[in-house]
């Protein structure tokens, strides 16, 4: 299986999207999003430019909206989920003063690797590790983080391993760190069967049918994950087209083995792994968030509020919010960043 998955990574790339904007990203058409609501199918925001810097093992492409000298927010999204989950966050930010910068995760949308020869590795350390370098990259010594589904995990693990770098922490379905001696333990039948899509990734058929269904497998976990989101096929077609990236299908497979113990991962990043295994608190300004109809699978937030060991707050989104909390409630997550700058 390993070397059929190294065979896949190892596919050569395309042309590299090289270099960074230097404008200024317009705010025009995100403005738009504050009163066209994406629950009820109205006008489909847009990010007016994509920006692209070399980071690490990455060139990562990111939106950016704000004024450049604002405080700094790093927004993080998941599987299968792209930056316009922000598109109606980001401008609620601008407005207040930040400079909100939203990457693609590697896999996702413009976001490449600088060699061909990189391992397609999609374990919890290595995401971190790229927004550290983009950190680095965009010579932001410190931010606020947010995040949900995989970019919660991300924004908790670079808080609780790089502290320093991080201003406070708005984290969706709270602490999400995790690791495969962890998830060696069986849960209840109740609980394995919202994991379906792990089991079925862990298979050839399923590597292969998701590269073949790509766009339908991912409309249905959107559709699972927020049940009570009337989202509409142009909203969803818009982010559709961050999984055309030709490592998309790879990283999602790899980062769902490599919970179960199928993928190795890489060696340089077992000293970081063994950290996050020791599951270890968080000590910045933190708010947590759930939303009351989260179809994903997901902690109680009673299970996890120790893990946050400075000033904490939890706040429960009503109203129908799924999975997507971002894009479903943008007023509350933007709330929740501007108000856990202040603890």
């Amino acid at each position: 299986m390993s070397d059929q998955i190294n065979t896949r990574r190892r596919r050569l790339l395309g042309t590299t999207v090289a270099g960074i904007g230097l404008l200024e990203l317009g705010l025009s058409s995100l403005a738009n999003a504050q009163t066209a609501s994406t629950k009820t199918g109205g006008h489909v925001a847009s990010f007016d430019t994509i920006r692209q810097i070399n980071a690490g093992t990455l060139n990562i492409g990111y939106a950016e909206a704000g004024p450049q000298n604002g405080p700094a927010v790093i927004l993080l999204h998941g599987w299968p989920y792209d930056i316009y989950s922000f598109a109606e966050v980001a401008p609620l930010l601008a407005a207040a003063g930040y400079r909100v910068i939203m990457p693609y995760l590697r896999g996702y949308g413009s976001t490449r690797f600088l060699s061909a020869d990189t391992p397609r590795n999609g374990q919890q350390a290595v995401i971190a590790v790229d927004i550290i370098a983009l950190m680095d990259a965009l010579k932001i010594d410190k931010a606020i983080l947010g995040g949900f589904d995989w970019g919660a995990r991300t924004v908790d693990i670079i808080s609780a391993l790089w502290p320093e770098r991080v201003k406070a922490l708005v984290s969706v379905s709270g602490y999400l760190i995790g690791s495969q001696q962890a998830n060696r333990a069986p849960l209840p039948p109740k609980a394995e069967f919202a994991w379906w899509y792990q089991f079925y990734f862990a298979t050839e058929r399923g590597y292969a049918g998701y590269d073949a269904n790509r766009h339908d497998f991912n409309k249905l976990i959107w559709q699972l994950a927020s049940p009570k989101w009337n989202f509409d096929d142009a909203t969803f077609d818009r982010t559709a087209e961050s999984f055309a990236n030709p490592d998309h299908v790879a990283i999602v497979i790899d980062n769902y083995r490599w919970r179960l113990g199928l993928s190795r991962g890489e060696a340089k990043y077992d000293d970081i792994e063994k950290r996050l295994a020791a599951a270890p608190t968080i000590s910045v300004p933190t708010i947590t968030m759930e939303g009351d109809s989260n179809g994903a699978p997901h902690p109680d937030p009673s299970a996890y509020a120790k893990k946050f060991t400075g000033k904490y707050a939890h706040r429960n989104i009503g109203g129908g919010v799924g999975h997507n909390l971002p894009q479903e409630a943008p007023k509350a997550f933007a709330d929740a960043i501007i108000d856990v700058a202040r603890f």
